[in-house]
């Protein structure tokens, strides 16, 4: 779940690029960088959440995310909504690995 809700938050931190440069006339390349920096880091924070340093990094994008609302004044809403989601699939998967664990020790006790 969590990796969904990263993959998500790429798509949407790519588009705000474009509302950045034209809309907020934040400079091209501040907004590249953080634009699309953020959105690659989602890409590869997705693709490495087996570790738990992964998680860490996620919850620094979504401050990152948060933070963009000083660039563009909707992402404070926008970051809130998306740290919300994660930190959701966070805690509602470390409940179902607790879950999935106990009924493991559950099953090897039975035997």
């Amino acid at each position: 779940m969590c990796a969904a809700m990263l993959t998500l938050e790429a798509i949407i931190l790519a588009l705000s690029v474009p509302v950045m440069i034209s809309v907020e006339n934040v400079d091209k390349v501040w907004a590249l960088v953080v634009g699309l920096g953020l959105a690659a880091l989602c890409i590869l924070v997705a693709g490495s959440l087996r570790g738990p340093q992964a998680y860490v990094v996620g919850h620094l994008i979504q401050v990152g995310a948060i933070a963009m609302g000083f660039l563009v004044p909707i992402m404070f809403f926008v970051g809130l909504m998306f740290a919300a989601l994660w930190f959701g699939a966070f805690f509602l998967g470390r409940r179902i690995e607790a879950d999935k664990a106990r009924w493991a020790q559950e099953a090897a006790r039975d035997e």
